[in-house]
C-alpha cells in the first residue's frame, strides 16, 4: 500500500501502482490492448512488471513513426498526432481488431478494452514541457456497448524520463479506475492522482461516455478537476461536453465576462452584446478569430461555504442554452486570468466588467501576496495592451450613472487609475440599456425562490421558460403567487 497525494494533500492509503496492475492482471475476464505513442510504453511496462500479464495483455504496441501511425490509424485533417481525434481513432481501431480477431463463442466472458495515449514530452530546449491525451475504451459486460474515458494532461516535470514514469502511473490509475471505480465517477477522478502529485501533472479536461456513464454530467466532472486541485481552469461548450481550453483559446482574440450568472440576466447580456461590439471594432480583431468566454470563479461557486453542485449545473444550463462557452477558474484575481490566457495566445484580449469589479481591481488588499503589490499585478494585467470595457452602475439615490469618468477610487490609487484611463485601457460602454441597470441577479434569485411574480421580465428571452421547465434555482410552480 502507498500514501496517495491527490492535489499534494495526503488523503488516505491506496493501492500502489504495482498492486493495481496486478489486480487487473489477475482478473481473468479483463483483456485488451495497449497502444502508446510518444513516451515509450510506460503503462504497459507496469503491467508486464507486476506479473501474470499474459492473461490481460493481448498486444502492446507503439506506432512511434509517423508514417506507420498514419498507415494504421489514418491521417488527421490537421496533420496533428497529439490530439483527441487521434486518441479516439486509436481506441476504436484497437477494439475493432480485438472483436475481429477473437471469437465471442470462445471468449464469452471476456471484457475487452483498449488503452491508448498519444503525448509529447518535454523538448530538448526545455521551452515546452509537453502534454498529451490518454484514454480507455472498455466493457463492463460482454453484451453491453463500450464505455469511454478520455482526458488531457499537461506535464509539469522538467525531465523526460520522469514524465514517462508519471504517464505510466496515470495509465494504470485510469485502467484500474475504469474497472473498479466506475460506480463512483467522482472517486474515479480523484484516483487519477493516486501515487502522483499535482506538481507532476495537470489534468485539464475529461469526458465520460457510454452506457455506464449515461447519467454522468461531464460539466460536473470538469468541476471535480478544479475542486481536487488538478487544474486551475476548465471549460465546457453549449452541448455540455468539456472542452480543452488550450485548443479553444489557441491564437484567438479573447473577450472574457466574469459574473455569478445566478441566473444570467438582461444586464449580463447587454454587457455581452455591447462589449462584443466594441471588441470586434478593435484593430486586428475579427469575428472568425475571436473567442468569447463567460467565466465564473470557484470562489463565487463557494460563496455559501461549499460548492452546491445543483446550483452550479443550473447556472451552466442557462449559459449553455444561450450557446456560450463557459469557463470555471480558480483565478480570483483578474491578472491571473489574463496570465492564463497568455499561455495560449498573443492576440488581443479584453475584459468586460461592471463598476464594482473595477473598484476591486484597484483595491490593494487583493495583492498582499505579491512582493510587488498592486504595481506588479497591474504590470501583469495590462502589459499586453489589455482593454477593459466598463459597464456603468446606476446610483439610485443620486439618480446618477457611474462610469470611468466619475468613478471614485482610493486616494492612493488615483494617479494609477488616471494613468490607465488616459492611456485608453478603460473603455466605457455607452450604448447600454438604462432599463436594465436596476436588475440584480440576487434580487431575481430571491424572487424565484420566494415564488414572487415579475422576475421573468428581468431575464433574456427564453431563460425564464428554461428555468420553469427544468425547475432551476429552486423554482416551484406551486409557489408562484397568484
Amino acid at each position: 500500500m502507498a500514501i496517495s497525494l491527490r492535489g499534494d494533500q495526503e488523503i488516505s492509503s491506496v493501492p500502489d501502482t504495482k498492486s493495481k496492475a496486478l489486480r487487473i492482471n489477475l482478473n481473468r475476464d479483463i483483456y485488451g490492448t495497449f497502444a502508446e505513442i510518444g513516451a515509450g510504453q510506460e503503462t504497459a511496462r507496469n503491467f508486464f512488471r507486476s506479473g501474470a500479464a499474459s492473461g490481460t495483455i493481448a498486444k502492446a504496441m507503439s506506432a512511434y513513426d509517423k508514417d506507420f501511425s498514419d498507415a494504421i490509424y489514418g491521417i488527421e485533417e490537421d496533420r496533428r498526432y497529439v490530439s483527441q481525434s487521434r486518441l479516439q481513432k486509436m481506441l476504436r481501431h484497437e477494439i475493432d481488431l480485438i472483436e475481429y480477431r477473437l471469437s465471442r463463442e470462445k471468449h464469452p466472458n471476456k471484457l475487452f478494452f483498449s488503452y491508448a495515449n498519444t503525448v509529447t514530452t518535454i523538448d530538448f530546449a526545455r521551452t515546452f514541457k509537453g502534454h498529451g491525451w490518454v484514454g480507455i475504451r472498455f466493457q463492463l459486460d460482454p453484451l453491453d456497448d463500450y464505455n469511454e474515458i478520455v482526458l488531457h494532461l499537461r506535464f509539469k516535470e522538467t525531465d523526460a524520463r520522469l514524465q514517462q514514469e508519471t504517464l505510466g502511473v496515470l495509465g494504470v490509475n485510469l485502467i484500474y479506475g475504469a474497472f473498479y471505480l466506475n460506480d463512483n465517477p467522482k472517486e474515479l477522478v480523484k484516483s487519477f492522482y493516486d501515487n502522483l502529485g499535482s506538481h507532476q501533472i495537470e489534468i485539464d479536461m475529461i469526458n465520460f461516455s457510454g452506457p455506464r456513464f449515461m447519467y454522468v454530467d461531464n460539466r460536473l466532472m470538469s468541476l471535480q478537476l478544479l475542486k481536487n486541485g488538478m487544474t486551475n481552469a476548465v471549460m465546457f461548450g453549449p452541448d455540455g461536453n468539456n472542452l480543452l481550453p488550450a485548443q479553444v483559446l489557441y491564437n484567438k482574440n479573447i473577450l472574457a465576462l466574469r459574473g455569478s450568472f445566478r441566473p444570467v440576466t438582461k444586464v449580463n447580456m447587454d454587457m455581452f452584446e455591447n462589449s462584443k461590439k466594441l471588441f470586434l471594432s478593435e484593430n486586428k480583431v475579427t469575428k472568425e478569430k475571436t473567442q468569447i468566454i463567460f467565466e465564473i470563479t470557484l470562489s463565487n461557486l463557494t460563496a455559501e461555504g461549499k460548492i452546491n453542485e445543483r446550483d452550479f449545473l443550473d447556472r451552466a444550463e442557462l449559459l449553455c442554452s444561450l450557446g456560450q462557452n463557459v469557463m470555471i477558474t480558480n483565478f480570483q484575481q483578474y491578472f491571473k486570468l489574463v496570465e492564463y490566457f497568455s499561455e495560449f495566445t498573443k492576440e488581443r484580449m479584453a475584459l468586460a466588467m461592471g463598476v464594482y469589479n473595477l473598484i476591486q481591481i484597484f483595491d490593494e488588499k487583493y495583492y498582499r501576496d505579491l512582493s510587488g503589490g498592486i504595481l506588479e499585478a497591474f504590470g501583469k494585467l495590462f502589459y499586453r495592451n489589455l482593454k477593459v470595457y466598463l459597464y456603468p452602475y446606476h446610483d439610485q439615490e443620486k439618480d446618477e450613472y457611474i462610469n470611468s469618468e466619475n468613478l471614485n477610487v482610493h486616494p492612493r490609487m488615483k494617479e494609477l487609475y488616471k494613468f490607465f484611463k488616459n492611456n485608453g485601457r478603460l473603455i466605457d460602454i455607452k450604448d447600454f440599456d438604462k432599463s436594465n441597470l436596476d436588475i440584480f441577479s440576487r434580487t431575481v434569485l430571491k424572487m424565484i425562490t420566494d415564488g414572487e411574480k415579475g422576475w421573468e421580465e428581468m431575464l433574456p428571452e427564453g431563460i425564464a421558460e428554461t428555468i420553469k421547465q427544468k425547475r432551476l434555482f429552486g423554482y416551484s410552480k406551486t409557489r408562484d403567487k397568484k
